[in-house]
């Protein structure tokens, strides 16, 4: 199968993908396919471990109630942060049950079962598993994707390999591509997205990911406050910003004056995204701050950088995402932070790489660079909810995707480790990683934080 930019880069809301774009998707494709009056919902394994704080709850009501991640009012009520009711009767008449079972289903760990308790009927039920970035799968889909022998993609627009003109799973089929036809990263891409699409609308989606990134920074410097969920977390991007206005005159002697506002925007993006604002899943919601920041650092620092040259980073970055995502994850609960922040640094690397004229091997050398020194990295939420780490966890992977870019800029992209490597490395480092640092909670930051230090180790 081949995975589309359209579906990598998705427009929602926060706080997260897995936990709150997936299950609003399977939540409304539910009700659609088997309408009811009475329904039990399951959130299972680290959708409950973390569901409170990642409004999964919340999701699941505004799906039943006929919302998409893409046009849904943020505020839309029940608001972000609203206390849910296990049991509740929505708005059109639906008697809900919500659980929550820490107990994962054995297929993934973001599970949800669906089932119709309405008296007198079948009792139908559906099990539904998000699989990161937003992506959806029923378990008659999820069996399918393990028969085929891949990790599959979730995605709403796939097609056979045999329906796109370069069908490429790994980095180095797609480098192959890339000198047989002549064509860089981004054009061997939009050339499979054409494919899938009409260049018209793969042209208008990826202007409007632009455009919402770019507007998603821009509520995220203006909003101050505190956070919701109770961590009593401040916005910062907005004193950044005035701090950064009200110094201009002394940044222009400092070298590294761009880092401060790539810093900014991956902020000011990750607070929206706390806040449950609109943001672009980039790959996940959680690592949603990434690829904007280093856009923004092409838009104000990269001579010539225009629209077009947008489209062609985010191309470049989706041909990393689609090789991560068919050959490990981008799931938090399945393979901890690397697949979120590891990912979208390795991604937002390709982009700005392909950007500043890097041939195939350089791009793919800036993303495994930036993946590679992610490896291992767990995701452990303090009180399952995206701000803490997750939210500064951004503005430095932001840093590390430009450095990773420049520096395989400086070199012929031949490397000792391929991209390639790096992707199964992180798979296999997710399958060993335990449970307790892949988004539940349970142990890193979300256990240890505040606590005295009682030991020393040698």
């Amino acid at each position: 199968m081949t995975i589309s930019a359209i579906d990598l880069f998705s427009i929602g809301i926060g706080p997260s993908s897995s936990h709150t774009v997936g299950p609003m998707r399977a939540a409304r494709r539910y009700i659609l396919e088997h309408p009811t009056k009475k329904l039990h919902v399951e959130l299972r394994g680290s959708l409950a471990a973390t569901g409170k704080g990642h409004g999964t709850d919340r999701a699941v009501v505004l799906g039943l109630l006929g919302y998409e991640p893409h046009n849904v009012d943020p505020q839309a009520e029940p608001a972000p942060g609203a206390d849910i009711p296990t049991h509740s009767t929505l708005e059109n008449g639906i008697e809900l049950e919500i659980i929550f079972d820490s107990k994962a289903l054995p297929q993934h760990p973001n599970g949800m079962i669906f089932r119709d308790t309405t008296p007198g009927e079948p009792a139908n039920e559906v099990q539904f598993f998000s699989v990161g970035g937003g992506f959806i799968l029923s378990a008659e889909e999820l069996a399918e994707q393990e028969k085929d022998g891949g990790l599959g993609s979730g995605a709403a627009t796939t097609k056979r390999g045999d329906d796109v003109p370069y069908y490429f799973t790994t980095g180095a089929r797609l480098i192959s591509l890339c000198h047989k036809y002549d064509k860089s990263v981004s054009e061997i891409m939009l050339a499979n997205e054409i494919a899938l699409h009409d260049e018209a609308k793969i042209n208008e989606h990826l202007d409007n990911v632009w455009h919402t990134m770019k507007e998603c920074a821009e509520n995220g410097i203006k909003t101050t406050g505190i956070l919701p969920g109770g961590l009593n977390v401040a916005r910062r991007a907005p004193h950044i910003y005035q701090h950064l206005m009200d110094h201009k005159s002394l940044q222009e002697g400092d070298a590294l004056r761009a880092m401060e506002w790539v810093n900014l925007y991956a902020l000011a993006v990750n607070e929206e995204n706390a806040a449950g604002g609109r943001v672009v899943t980039a790959p996940t919601n959680g690592a949603a701050g990434i690829i904007p920041a280093v856009l923004h650092y092409c838009r104000d620092f990269v001579e010539g950088f225009d629209d077009a040259q947008a489209r062609k980073f985010l191309l470049a970055a989706a041909a990393v995402g689609v090789i991560i995502k068919e050959n490990a994850s981008i799931s938090g609960a399945e393979v901890g932070c690397q697949g979120e922040v590891g990912s979208a640094a390795s991604m937002a690397a390709a982009g700005l790489c392909e950007v500043l004229g890097g041939t195939p091997e350089q791009v793919a050398n800036a993303a495994e660079i930036a993946l590679e020194h992610n490896l291992g990295l767990t995701c452990d939420p303090v009180a399952g909810l995206v701000q803490i780490p997750c939210i500064e966890r951004n503005a430095i992977a932001a840093v590390q995707a430009i450095n990773s870019a420049r520096l395989a800029r400086l070199g012929t992209g031949i490397h000792h480790v391929s991209l390639d490597d790096c992707v199964r490395t992180m798979a296999a480092t997710g399958r060993d990683m335990l449970d307790k640092y892949k988004e539940t909670s349970t142990g890193g930051l979300a256990v240890n934080i505040g606590l005295p230090m009682n030991h020393t180790f040698c």
